[in-house]
């Protein structure tokens, strides 16, 4: 790697800002926006405790194996596998995982643009005053349909998203991460206090917190690790591209604690809030789940706050912010690849790829009413299955497979050691690594085609 290309990648000033940038990734709209969406499509209660399950047998170690690898090597994940195996098709992992995010970034970008677009709603009072369901849907749907709003609203994502990654990762997503990300979370606590406390809340947190094990099907399973992996940012090389930047004096295992416990309990909130507000505003029953969910729902329980206006203003900014920091990390990987592959200064790679995934996103952008042939085709949704779920499963088992019968488990353990003497979690991760992990995600694989169509 030549010194330029050193200097462009840049590293984490501490490792706490690691974290808050790991988790502004994993945090943004995987755990606000798709979460509660995947609850509501997947039988409630019985998906949430499926899902902690997944996090903590499946995310966590393969975010472990992602951050050890990436630290190890120092590069982004084309990088990383050519380093460790060098004229090996390990290589062809890390080109899946580049491509994969930028189609992850193109249809994320899109819902990260409702976000803006809720932001200036709010700042010219369209939410003011009582807000019912059928207003708020009524809104959704208008502003979903406009195809030149929808349009504006990716581009200043893409160019936001493009400006902060040009800027490099203390200047840009450290800086702005370590800010703004504690102020959302505190929000998301005070609004999730809030919907428990409105009439008629009990309905909805009964669908939210008690299991009903009659829903429980080979299909939530499915779903459940996808989302551990889409929330967590796994199985396309963002945590190995994070993890290049670590210090070899930080714990890597606490780093990956940290990042899992902070994305699953804003996921968890994000439900508090979603849910028992849909029974109070008598939505619950018969509702049909779609993109929009949070959307909808959202202004519901910001109208009903003393000074609503404020807060709802408050809120879609830290939203935005949220959403930006997800859209970051998905374009940082491509980045860091132009950057230590081909030698590509920052910003010029950070452009180039901004444009690819503009484009890529603009039949996701149309297809929620806004242009007839991309509604039907419904290809935001089948975007969201293909790159969201197969795809990071995908990326995940070969991360697995790699670190456990190809790099080798002694060799992670290694640079785990760096930072980290005392690895009490070691039995079980080596299990998790080798045995469980694959196992779980060859078999949702092996019935994928099932799992879809039930």
């Amino acid at each position: 790697m030549t010194s330029s290309s050193q200097t462009s990648r840049g590293s984490w000033g501490s490792k706490i800002a690691f974290i808050f940038a790991a988790s502004g990734s994993a945090i943004g709209l995987g755990s606000i926006w798709r979460f509660p969406l995947m609850v509501g499509l997947n039988g409630g209660a019985i998906f949430v405790f499926v899902y902690i399950l997944a996090v903590f047998f499946i995310g966590f170690p393969v975010m472990l194996a992602e951050l050890t690898i990436g630290r190890h090597t120092q590069r982004n994940p084309v990088g990383a596998f050519k380093a460790i195996k060098p004229g090996t098709p390990w290589k062809l992992v890390g080109y899946m995982g580049v491509l994969t995010g930028i189609f992850i970034l193109s249809y994320y970008s899109v819902v990260a643009g409702w976000a803006f677009g809720y932001f200036y709603k709010t700042l010219f009072g369209v939410f003011r005053g009582e807000v019912t369901w059928e207003l708020s849907d009524r809104i959704f749907s208008t502003f979903a349909a406009n195809p030149l709003e929808v349009l504006f609203c990716l581009f200043i994502i893409i160019g936001l998203t493009t400006f902060v990654i040009s800027k490099g990762v203390k200047g840009g997503i450290e800086r702005w991460s370590k800010i703004l990300m504690p102020l959302l979370f505190a929000l998301i606590i005070f609004l999730a206090i809030r919907a428990l406390t409105l009439t008629g809340a009990g309905e909805g947190l009964a669908f939210y917190l008690k299991p009903d094990l009659t829903k429980l099907n080979p299909k939530v399973f499915f779903f459940a690790v996808g989302q551990a992996f889409f929330s967590l940012s796994l199985g396309m090389g963002t945590m190995m591209t994070y993890g290049s930047y670590i210090s070899k004096r930080d714990n890597l295992v606490s780093s990956a604690g940290w990042v899992c416990f902070s994305t699953t309990l804003v996921a968890f909130l994000a439900g508090i809030i979603i849910f028992p507000t849909l029974s109070a505003t008598n939505n619950l029953q018969g509702l049909k789940v779609g993109t929009g969910l949070m959307f909808q729902v959202f202004p519901l329980i910001i109208s009903k706050l003393p000074g609503g206006y404020l807060f709802g203003l408050l809120f879609f900014v830290l939203l935005l912010v949220a959403a930006l920091t997800s859209t970051i990390s998905l374009l940082e990987v491509p980045t860091a690849f132009l950057v230590d592959e081909h030698n590509w200064p920052r910003e010029k790679a950070a452009i180039f790829v901004g444009a690819l995934s503009f484009l890529l996103g603009i039949p996701s952008a149309l297809s929620n009413g806004a242009v007839t042939w991309a509604t039907q085709a419904n290809i935001m949704m089948k975007m969201d299955l293909i790159f969201g779920n197969i795809m990071l499963a995908v990326g995940g088992l070969f991360i697995t497979l790699f670190l456990a019968y190809s790099w080798g488990i002694t060799r992670a353990l290694q640079e785990i050691s760096f930072g980290n003497k005392s690895f009490r979690l070691k039995p079980l991760w080596i299990f998790n690594i080798k045995f469980l992990a694959p196992l779980a995600i060859i078999l949702i694989l092996v019935f994928i085609r099932i799992l879809t169509q039930q």
